[in-house]
């Protein structure tokens, strides 16, 4: 597996208005099936803080088959979202 080392933002915030955390891998795409591992980021914050910051992260591309694995998998997770709220119901 190939292994690239790459500069990292990361945006966490825990606050009434919003409760999110992102990374975004700089200078690199990330395809389907790659893992990202981000170094130096904090393990949680305060209530009502926001946190930016720069760090470091290894982006481990996939494969192939692992490419192939996660669109198959994916597509059919997605699908099943259409059976929600879409079955006809019966008359009592």
């Amino acid at each position: 597996m190939k292994r690239i080392d790459v500069p990292c933002m990361i945006d966490i915030e825990q606050t009434p208005e919003s409760l999110h955390a992102h990374a975004i891998p700089e200078g690199i795409k990330i395809r389907p099936g790659d893992r990202v591992l981000v170094h130096g980021a904090p393990s949680h914050i305060g209530y009502g803080e926001r946190v930016s910051l720069h760090c470091t992260a290894t982006v481990i591309r996939a494969n192939a088959f692992g490419r192939f694995w996660t669109r198959a998998t994916s597509f059919l997770a997605f699908t099943a979202l259409y059976e929600v709220g879409f079955e006809r119901r019966d008359s009592v």
